[in-house]
């Protein structure tokens, strides 16, 4: 079933409409937000839809649904599937032909996972004007670093024009501060032509505060579950069918419409569903179905913290058919060792042997007991090929969460900074990078907002001071409705001019390259320990590459030559390299978090 309106056919506009409260729904249609002077009753279609086909639609005209009740009570609404939002939350939807858009590269097939190098970007900060247009034309610096795939925080419609995205609540419609509709085609398009898949980010798991009017039509949210940024979704309870749909076809409207290669699913850990197929699973199935259909690669990603393997299992095995899993242990391991930090979720890592342990199996916490949760955490995953790990060591979450959006490059030292790229680089999982990452950003990364609501804003404030109280020695939190906080969090882009900018660029490059080149890594190919000091690990995947990291903060003499496996091996990269802004090889050891990396001699 489609949701919202299409183009019928000979001038005719099909309007569908799930609205199971109703006793009637007009369609208003009109040239201005407030003269809606086209009033075409729909027609019951059974199970709470409600449909019209009228000539009166065309592409951006305004229009709305007006909703009568059982009660004789009416209300005005735009419509919850609405693809364009030209007057932010409160104002109507605008009618949108996709048909009209004229795609330039058609062929485009997007990389295996094995291939693939994240790069996350948030549309708004990643350049000074914060559009699309803008982010196509840095697309060059991309595919020189090497990067294969790029994901979108959320575009979906929020209140204002500054967010991260995850407040949205028209989940069909592209943010017009972005550039709308066909500012996210052209930006697809500009991708796929220079080789990058695009993966969009997507919030299943609730809808923001400002502008959620899902409820006036139906019963799209349970008090049955809880989640910490609010109502979840009815996805189990009476009425979750047509919940179900509305989310399913959100999916495929992404994926059809606008030829994203990847959805990224937002928290499915508060995606809550108790019937026997979970909405996880539906969701994979339909995307499996328009992927056979279209003749093109989709993929599902799911950002899961609870390390359960079932989530990327095929559906015949009782898994949910996820194609990849976010893996939060890669990152926590190597931040609380190279940080030092243990503080909440940190406390569970900080040990060597943690990096070691999620370098060679994904996840750290295989059902083992975890301090921070009180409990057994996780579940093996002998079976799961790497590449369906997404790892980083920096992320949305990981840095804008902290209190001020510290980056990596302003809580650790440089060669700290390139011995986190390089472990990151070289594991078998699939590489995430935050944007700036690759050239030593240290502007912060904010949460920033622009909610309409005075009362809401201030909320806002009080539970930031609430969630950083005990952190506030160092001054309050900078507040998220400020403009100020948002220009702060844009990546300053003079940053790669500079001598340090250029030699982490040229460090992630070069690692990016040398990834590229190696062969595909099985399920436990790779291998990672400590030498007997206890202050190297050491890496090899398969019997290609074999890489060392000091993982101390001072300078080892350990003969590194004793722990090479047999065979001619050659040094392909060194952290100390000048061109990296080392301080100069030295064979005789590795200095404070240096790296050295070895790759097979091959007869000629």
């Amino acid at each position: 079933m489609q949701i919202g309106p299409h183009q019928a056919g000979a001038g005719q506009w099909r309007f569908s409409l799930w609205a199971p409260r109703a006793r009637s729904v007009d369609l208003l249609l009109g040239d201005s937000p407030g003269v809606l002077d086209v009033v075409v009753p729909m027609e019951a279609a059974g199970q709470g839809y409600w449909r019209a086909e009228t000539n009166h639609a065309r592409p951006g005209r305004r229009y709305r649904f007006r909703l009568t009740y059982p009660d004789g009570s009416s209300v005005e609404r735009a419509d919850p599937a609405s693809h364009l939002q030209l007057e932010d939350v409160h104002g109507p939807s605008v009618v949108v032909d996709h048909g009209a858009y004229a795609w330039r590269h058609d062929h485009f097939a997007p990389p295996l996972l094995e291939e693939t190098i994240i790069y996350e970007l948030h549309v708004g900060t990643f350049t000074p004007d914060g559009t699309f247009d803008a982010a196509a034309k840095r697309l060059d610096h991309l595919v020189e670093l090497g990067i294969t795939a790029v994901e979108l925080m959320p575009v979906a419609q929020y209140p204002g024009s500054r967010n991260w995205g995850y407040d949205g609540v028209y989940p069909f419609a592209v943010h017009t501060a972005y550039g709308g509709p066909d500012g996210l085609k052209q930006f697809v398009d500009a991708c796929h032509g220079r080789g990058i898949a695009v993966i969009l980010d997507v919030v299943y798991n609730h809808l923001g505060p400002e502008g959620n009017y899902l409820r006036d039509f139906g019963p799209y949210f349970t008090a049955a579950y809880k989640t910490p940024w609010g109502e979840a979704v009815n996805f189990d309870g009476p009425g979750s069918d047509g919940v179900r749909n509305y989310f399913i076809e959100n999916a495929l409207h992404w994926l059809d419409r606008y030829r994203i290669d990847a959805l990224r699913l937002d928290a499915t850990h508060a995606i809550f569903d108790r019937r026997p197929t979970h909405i996880l699973a539906d969701i994979a199935e339909a995307v499996e179905s328009l992927a056979a259909h279209l003749g093109r690669r989709l993929l599902v990603i799911a950002e899961s913290d609870l390390n359960d393997p079932r989530l990327v299992r095929p559906r015949a095995a009782n898994g949910l058919g996820m194609d990849a899993v976010w893996c939060d242990d890669f990152h926590h391991a190597v931040h609380a060792l190279l940080t030092e930090e243990h503080d909440g979720y940190y406390m569970d890592y900080g040990s060597a042997q943690n990096v070691a342990r999620a370098i060679e199996n994904g996840f750290v916490y295989t059902g083992q007991y975890s301090p921070f949760r009180g409990h057994g955490h996780g579940a093996p995953c002998p079976d799961v090929d790497p590449a369906r790990f997404i790892t980083c060591i920096q992320n949305h979450d990981q840095v804008g969460n902290r209190m001020l959006g510290d980056r990596l490059a302003s809580l650790l030292d440089f060669e700290s900074c390139k011995c986190a790229a390089a472990m990151l680089l070289l594991s078998p999982q699939t590489p995430l990078l935050f944007m700036g990452e690759e050239f030593a950003e240290d502007n912060p990364f904010l949460y920033f907002i622009s909610h309409l609501d005075s009362d809401l804003v201030d909320a806002v404030r009080q539970g930031r001071k609430k969630e950083f109280a005990h952190f506030m020695g160092g001054g309050e939190p900078p507040d998220p409705q400020g403009e100020a906080t948002f220009t702060k969090s844009k990546l300053d882009w003079s940053m790669i001019e500079s001598s340090r900018g250029a030699a982490m660029f040229a460090w992630y490059k070069a690692l990016i390259a040398l990834r590229r080149s190696l062969p595909k890594a099985e399920p436990g190919e790779t291998r990672a320990c400590l030498l007997r000091s206890g202050d190297i690990l050491r890496l090899e995947r398969g019997q290609e590459l074999t890489a060392f990291f000091n993982l101390s903060n001072t300078k080892t003499y350990q003969e590194l030559s004793a722990h090479m496996p047999s065979g001619q091996w050659r040094t392909t990269l060194d952290s100390a390299d000048r061109r990296f802004a080392g301080g100069g090889s030295d064979s005789s050891g590795l200095g404070s978090r240096g790296v050295r990396i070895y790759t097979k001699e091959t007869s000629r």
